[in-house]
């Protein structure tokens, strides 16, 4: 069974999935993650989790290594 290209290369970003990208980075930027670490991460983490953390008091670095 061949893997996907997206499953074969997960840091490979589809040129028709930057939009959302961008916006998940926009998102975990908000709660506080610093832009360079929202990049890497955006795609494999669901920023929900994260929020949900943040809103309840926890730190939005520890929030992302919880969720992590």
């Amino acid at each position: 069974m061949q893997p996907t290209r997206a499953s074969a290369h997960p840091e490979t970003i589809e040129r028709d999935d930057r939009p959302v990208h961008q916006w998940r980075l926009a998102q975990l930027a908000r709660l506080g993650i610093p832009r360079p670490l929202a990049d890497v991460v955006a795609d494999h983490v669901d920023w929900h989790e994260i929020a949900a953390l943040v809103q309840r008091g926890c730190a939005p670095r520890l929030a992302l290594r919880i969720v992590r």
